[in-house]
This record gives structure tokens, sequence and C-alpha cells, in this order.
């Protein structure tokens, strides 16, 4: 992304400090705020500081220590609201407020009125067609993995 368009990225923004935000963890890759928006008290952003618009963006080598961090802010999350589980979410453009990679920690309790994913679900017309979507998923995957 063109520096222009970086300096009015709110995420880069609180990444450089320019901006406020409730931090609640750091390091020289990620930093992870408070949602200004929460689902529910403890609703943690995580992003990495450089920006990438998507998680197939953020290189290889970032990928894990995400993934990494991720962990360790669902388990204090749990612990610091006293939660039963988290949920874990990640948007690549459609619904993504902040065009930023951003992965959403949520404090979970059962019959907290979230309710699963918030889109009608789509079955599979047969199971002819359901093998037809995992063969193309599979030919793909393969594909990338050259």
């Amino acid at each position: 992304m063109p520096d222009g368009e970086n300096s009015r990225c709110v995420f880069c923004e609180i990444a450089t400090g320019s901006r406020a935000a409730c931090i609640v963890h750091e390091n020289e890759d990620v930093i992870a705020f408070l949602d200004d928006h929460p689902l529910f008290p403890g609703h943690v952003l995580l992003c990495p500081r450089e920006h990438y618009v998507t998680l197939t963006d953020v290189p290889e080598n970032l990928a894990g220590p995400l993934m990494e961090t991720t962990q360790l802010l669902a388990r204090a999350v749990e612990s610091a609201v006293d939660a039963e589980g988290t949920f874990i979410a990640i948007n690549n453009r459609v619904s993504q407020t902040v065009p930023h990679l951003h992965i959403h920690i949520v404090p979970r309790r059962r019959r907290d009125g979230l309710r699963g994913f918030f889109w009608p679900r789509q079955k599979y017309q047969d199971e002819l067609a359901r093998e037809a979507v995992r063969d193309a998923i599979e030919r793909e995957v393969q594909k990338l993995l050259l």
C-alpha cells in the first residue's frame, strides 16, 4: 500500500502511537487493543504493526507468531473477564470496517445472545455438489503448495 494510504489507516496510527487506544499487548510485530465498539467487554483486536489488508497478504514468517499471539490473548481474555470461551474471527475485505488485518478475540459465555455466525447458512444442493466444491478447493491447495 502506498505511504499516503497507510497514513490514513486508523490501525496504522494506533500501531505507531499517533492515535490513542487501550492497548492490552504489543511487541515488535503486533499490537492488541480493546475494540471501541465491542460485542462484549473484553473484545480485543489484534493487528500486525505493518499494514496488511487481509490474512492472505501476511507473510508466512508473521503468520505463525500472529496465531501464537491470538492463542495468548484468547487465554488472557477468558481469564481476565471470567469467560467460558472465546470467538475468534477475521474478515477479509467483506465486512472489514478497517482495511487492515485484525483478529477479533471476543469473550463468550453460554446464552450470551451471540448466535453463531451472523448470516444465513446455505446448504449444498446435494452430495455431488459438496464433493465438487471439496475437489476444487483441494486442487487449489495443491497448486498453491507447488
